[in-house]
């Protein structure tokens, strides 16, 4: 994704947009979904977070797109290829169909102002805090934003929540799912 718009990826991204997917939860991954391990690119190595899986489903069963967006710099580092971030979202769904539910998009940032790789040394407006990860998904689904939320961990998952203009759910352990069901 260096130099390019941020788009998309995955074999599990959804097309269909029609009244009851305009509104979406936006799901950071790293340390909401999963726990957080740092520069985490393989499969074996994800740990779901309690109630993780049951909380995408539920906002799958109330009509919400369920996207993740996540800052991964361990691309710009060189710790691992695009092609991981891409792989591990895969699999996710693959896991995620076993319980009925799915993750519609993905959009991640391989970005970061002091990357190793060259390619990836940028300061970007798709890296979290900036809204340009979400910006992308909202004009692809049509999303209004005042339906919507952002789930994640961090200061700066909630800073571009408030920056894009989406309610703001702060995960600080325990059930994912109870935080999810209590404030959807």
């Amino acid at each position: 994704m260096a130099n390019k718009k941020p788009s998309p990826v995955g074999k599990g991204d959804r097309e269909a947009v029609d009244e009851a997917s305009r509104k979406a939860v936006f799901f950071d991954r790293d340390g909401t979904l999963n726990v957080d391990i740092h520069y985490l690119h393989r499969p074996e190595d994800f740990i779901w977070i309690p109630g993780a899986k049951e909380a995408i489903r539920y906002v799958n069963d109330r009509g919400y797109l369920a996207i993740l967006v996540t800052n991964q710099s361990g691309v710009a580092r060189g710790y691992y290829p695009e092609s991981d971030v891409r792989r591990v979202y895969d699999w996710m769904n693959c896991e995620l169909q076993k319980v009925g539910a799915h993750l519609d998009a993905l959009y991640y940032c391989p970005h970061h102002p002091e990357a190793k790789l060259s390619a990836y040394r940028k300061a970007c407006s798709c890296r979290k805090p900036a809204t340009g990860l979400i910006d992308a998904a909202c004009a692809r689904f049509h999303i209004d934003r005042t339906k919507s939320c952002f789930v994640g961990d961090s200061d700066s998952d909630m800073l571009c929540a408030k920056n894009a203009g989406l309610k703001g759910l702060r995960y600080e352990g325990g059930s994912l799912l109870e935080l999810v069901t209590d404030s959807i």
